[in-house]
């Protein structure tokens, strides 16, 4: 008996413990989602903002491949590489040999990092015109020659983004979060506050100064948690260590696999740009960085949270846990992502219209930017997919499927454009970035399922079938109520988020609803959870 009281205590004491690390997970994630939320709104002000002085005309054309060019380039070769190579190596570091091993690592890959960042940046700046040609085909001249100008100012954000990112790996790797989410609210403050005090003055040049200044920002606010931490950086360049041959190992694959999105958008961008005399180009960035934002918020605050965790699991051998975090992570985001994915098609051209609409941003931009948002939506399911398995093999420390599925949903990609751009425009382009990141995340899924992982199983099987159903129903609604409320409500920004407002309720309230009736665990929980704090 005596036995069994203690086995009793046990069992509730693990539960316990169990209870409260999920407890203090779900609070970080909650806390990320509503700070990387607050920078993403911020965002699109700062969006809405270029949109009411630019709209889709040569500056702001000529501003956006300025901007992409070094983006692409960071993107491209340094800034998953960052995330995907340190934080497993330098996790290791931490568990295996301790917090001074640690940091001397990370002040070897911060120097590497930032000679090699520092290097393109002065290569990028020295020969603009190859690149604005190889990213854009602007049938106007004076476009280009913007382009080119502004390409050179901006390229020092490859420098600071290199630095800042280097200095998250450190933080995220020690479970913290705080600091990095907050990268972009500051970053977007301060291209805000140009916009009211400056712009008039200084224009789109001045534009891009704010841009750099923002960068530079995010850099400098991850000093202070770091400082708490004790890390203290030091100069130091050790190609040769454990750590760094690691990091280069894992770097070639990882670079290739993180490619698809930001090479995908610059494929998509100089398609663009022959369409609508260079407008495609901010069509499908304003649409991309709402995409984004809807995406992002839920999705990445994911994944930054659950990747130094399966990086964890994975240098401590605990491979069952390190599969039930991967399972449970897909099944949880399938639930929110796909009902997201099919309002946001449903809801494309009031969305775009409240956000941007106004000043020089016409109904023709409108229109077009709609378009695309419309059919970007569509690859939602499969960007959420890609974020997270693609962490599943970074955390393992294995970058060959990862490279191999990038390469070819971006030749997939590639094709798509080439077909579907001059018959159906921006909306073709969208769709051609859509089908490739779903392919990707097909390509990733699959041979984690021949190895046994049982990541999509019947049951999960079954319950995507669920979710489809329910998102599909609830989009159709959510049309419906939109173009039913569309000539009901009075014209202008109050009633177009009225309008909003009206179909986000109607399709939350539809979608649970048939999550509930369907038997979906995470509709239940959600009851569970609403009677616990009515409880409280």
């Amino acid at each position: 008996m005596a036995h069994d009281v203690k086995y009793t205590d046990c069992v509730c004491w693990e539960v316990t413990v169990l209870e409260k690390r999920q407890n203090s997970a779900a609070k970080t994630v909650s806390l990320v989602m509503a700070v990387t939320l607050i920078g993403k709104v911020l965002g699109l002000y700062r969006d809405r903002l270029l949109a009411v002085h630019y709209s889709t005309g040569p500056m702001a054309n000529a501003f956006f491949t300025a901007s992409r060019i070094p983006r692409v380039f960071f993107d491209a070769v340094f800034a998953s590489a960052i995330a995907a190579c340190f934080i497993p190596v330098f996790s290791e570091y931490l568990e295996q040999r301790g917090k001074r091993d640690a940091f001397r690592f990370a002040g070897s890959f911060i120097t590497c990092i930032a000679l090699l960042t520092g290097g393109l940046t002065l290569l990028g700046m020295a020969f603009p015109q190859p690149l604005v040609n190889l990213f854009a085909d602007y049938s106007d001249p004076q476009t280009t020659a913007l382009a080119v100008s502004l390409t050179r100012v901006m390229f020092p954000t490859v420098f600071f983004s290199g630095v800042a990112f280097s200095l998250v790996g450190v933080l995220q790797a020690q479970d913290h979060f705080t600091a990095p989410a907050l990268m972009s609210a500051v970053s977007n403050l301060v291209i805000i506050v140009y916009f009211f005090a400056f712009d008039s003055a200084f224009g789109i040049y001045g534009l891009a100064g704010a841009y750099l200044a923002g960068w530079l920002l995010q850099g400098l606010i991850q000093l202070p948690p770091l400082g708490r931490l004790g890390f203290q950086y030091r100069p130091s360049l050790s190609f040769t260590s454990d750590g760094m041959k690691k990091v280069f190992a894992l770097m070639g694959p990882v670079m290739v696999s993180t490619w698809v999105l930001p090479i995908n958008q610059a494929v998509n961008a100089r398609f663009g740009s022959r369409l609508y005399e260079g407008a495609g180009v901010a069509a499908l960035e304003y649409a991309s960085n709402l995409y984004l934002v809807a995406a992002g918020v839920f999705i990445l605050s994911v994944t930054n949270v659950i990747f130094p965790k399966l990086s964890r699991l994975t240098a401590g051998g605990q491979e069952g846990a390190f599969q039930d975090t991967i399972r449970q992570t897909l099944h949880t985001s399938l639930f929110f992502v796909l009902p997201m994915s099919a309002g946001l098609m449903a809801v494309a051209r009031p969305l775009i219209s409240l956000i941007y609409g106004g000043g020089e941003f016409d109904r023709f931009s409108t229109e077009i930017t709609a378009s695309a948002l419309s059919w970007m939506a569509l690859g939602m399911v499969g960007y959420a997919l890609q974020n997270i398995l693609s962490r599943a093999y970074f955390a393992r420390q294995q970058g060959r499927v990862p490279l191999v599925a990038g390469g070819l949903s971006i030749l997939v990609n590639i094709a798509l454009c080439w077909m579907l751009a001059e018959r159906f425009s921006v909306a073709g382009l969208a769709l051609a970035g859509a089908v490739s990141s779903s392919v990707y995340a097909l390509l990733l899924l699959l041979p984690l399922q021949r190895q046994g992982g049982g990541l999509l199983d019947r049951g999960g099987s079954r319950d995507l079938l669920k979710m489809t159903l329910a998102a599909a129903a609830m989009g159709l609604c959510v049309a419906w109520v939109s173009g039913l409320l569309g000539p009901l409500l009075p014209a202008g920004k109050a009633g177009e988020l009225l309008c909003l407002g009206l179909c986000v309720l109607a399709g939350v309230t539809v979608y649970f609803l048939l999550a509930l009736a369907l038997g979906l665990e995470e509709a239940r929980l959600l009851i569970r959870l609403i009677r616990r704090r009515d409880r409280e």
